[in-house]
């Protein structure tokens, strides 16, 4: 019984997640990037945009590596390599989201990277 509510509570955060970046996406981002009074950061709104969207979609992101471990859970003892490697991965993709959204211009890329190394190494 505890394995299927992980394995449903996983499954949950996995919908809540794509529906969490679509829809915010889609209902929330996109109207206020029409606003014409964002903050201009490094000579205009891009920065401003991007970091919201990285932001935004980072949750997602660890939504699903809480996810992984959660599924892990449910068919045997977690065991603390795992999760760090599952944490490693979720720093290497987050570091990804402000290299992209905002052309490297936030430099916390550089920490997640370091961190997902970091965490990948001591899990070896």
């Amino acid at each position: 019984m505890p394995d299927s509510l992980l394995s449903l509570a996983a499954l949950l955060l996995v919908l809540t997640g794509l529906a969490h970046s679509y829809l915010g996406e889609r209902y929330i981002l996109m109207r206020l990037f029409r606003r014409d009074n964002l903050p201009q950061l490094f000579g205009g709104t891009a920065f401003t945009t991007g970091t919201l969207r990285f932001v935004w979609h980072l949750l997602t992101v660890v939504w699903w590596g809480i996810a992984i471990l959660l599924l892990r859970a449910s068919g045997q003892p977690l065991q603390t390599q795992f999760v760090l490697q599952v944490f490693s991965a979720v720093a290497l993709v987050s570091g990804f989201f402000p290299l992209v959204f905002t052309r490297g211009r936030h430099l916390s890329w550089i920490v997640f990277f370091a961190v997902a190394m970091l965490l990948w190494f001591a899990a070896t």
